[in-house]
């Protein structure tokens, strides 16, 4: 996890519970994309390093479903059916995983700063 002691741990999960999971992030750029699924899941979204997100519970309750150019794993519980998550690399290749902020305890964010992403035509 980041050093900074000021960046905020968050506990998420999918609905019922069987999967959990922490991310230590501030949640200064979520997001919504418009790409097929996610627009579906009218999901806000937050891109977070691989070394601040652990999966604390669940990891066998997690199902992946890939489409498009199958790069991105959405995580989805298969008790429940929340995508809680989704994992995958930044441009540079880097783990990260992009946390559904509905699936976060009590998320601080402002509303008004969430941008688009185009995914549609990625």
């Amino acid at each position: 996890m980041s050093p900074d002691a000021e960046t905020p741990t968050y506990k998420g999960s999918c609905q019922c519970g069987a999967v959990t999971f922490t991310a230590r992030t501030r949640l200064e750029a979520p997001f919504q994309c418009n790409c097929s699924r996610c627009r579906r899941l009218n999901a806000v979204m937050h891109s977070v390093p691989d070394s601040d997100f652990v999966l604390e519970s669940g990891g066998e309750a997690l199902k992946t479903f890939r489409f498009n150019s199958h790069t991105i794993a959405h995580q989805f519980c298969t008790v429940c059916g929340i995508q809680p998550f989704a994992s995958g690399t930044d441009r540079d290749g880097r783990a990260l995983h992009v946390v559904n902020v509905n699936c976060l305890d009590n998320p601080v964010y402002d509303p008004g700063a969430i941008t688009r992403f185009n995914g549609a035509d990625f």
